[in-house]
């Protein structure tokens, strides 16, 4: 409401431009209706303080909730919102592939990439509490005031680069623990030596990162507006004080 005074002011100070002083009147009106409105901190009665804690506990939670969720067996594999599919250039050679009877490899590969992604996920867990003890109060007010999946968009922007350079060398050792990267390189051995076939290289470790990262941030955000909004996710007296209806 504040802004539209603030327009309504400047709209009526060009219309009146002939009188200097109805149109600074107007002006100060704006001005003083813009100050008076009240911040969400205030509508809601609660403090700077507990607003962030209260934002820090749902994260804490929520974050927790999605890498318990996708880090056990068949987290990913098994979850249709977070599987992870071949890269798309063996997508794109895959009926060669599978005519060829390497299908099952292919299988085998994509079934390992995820067991891949569920092993290096828990890995993430410090990383968001630490991202999230680094807020601050202005990061805590912008989040608190905006959609139902402003923290998730905030965590995305500020964590997306880091998190990715964190996970490749987990994936890397991963990959290599659960045999993806022995099952890759017996695929394409075999594959190169079909006749006139088309290069079917993949970075299967980015594949798996891009892919991880995508889907935690996915469930984070329904995590957090099922917080916000949702009275049975408001596990704490915290959160229900400061998400509470």
């Amino acid at each position: 409401m504040g802004k539209y005074w603030l327009f309504m002011a400047f709209f009526v100070a060009v219309l009146l431009g002939g009188s200097e002083l109805r149109a600074q009147d107007w002006l100060q009106r704006g001005m003083d209706a813009l100050r008076d409105q009240p911040d969400a901190t205030e509508k809601s009665g609660l403090a700077d303080s507990e607003i962030a804690e209260g934002l820090r506990e749902a994260l804490r939670i929520g974050s927790e909730n999605v890498i318990s969720h996708l880090g056990r067996e068949d987290g990913y594999y098994q979850d249709p919102k977070a599987h992870i599919p071949l890269p798309v250039s063996l997508q794109n050679v895959q009926n060669i592939l599978e005519r060829a009877g390497m299908g099952h490899m292919l299988d085998d590969l994509e079934l390992r990439m995820n067991r891949a992604a569920e092993q290096a996920t828990p890995r993430a867990r410090e990383m968001f509490v630490q991202a999230i003890s680094e807020m601050t109060l202005d990061d805590v007010r912008g989040i608190y005031n905006g959609p139902d999946d402003a923290a998730t968009r905030y965590f995305e922007g500020t964590m997306s680069g880091p998190l990715s350079e964190e996970f490749t060398p987990l994936v890397r050792e991963s990959l290599a623990d659960v045999g993806a990267v022995r099952a890759y390189e017996d695929l394409m051995s075999r594959y190169q030596q079909l006749p006139f076939v088309p290069d079917a290289r993949a970075d299967i470790s980015k594949h798996v990162v891009d892919h991880s990262i995508e889907a935690i941030f996915e469930y984070l955000a329904v995590e957090e507006a099922a917080i916000r909004n949702d009275p049975l996710k408001q596990t704490t007296s915290m959160l229900q004080r400061v998400f509470g209806r």
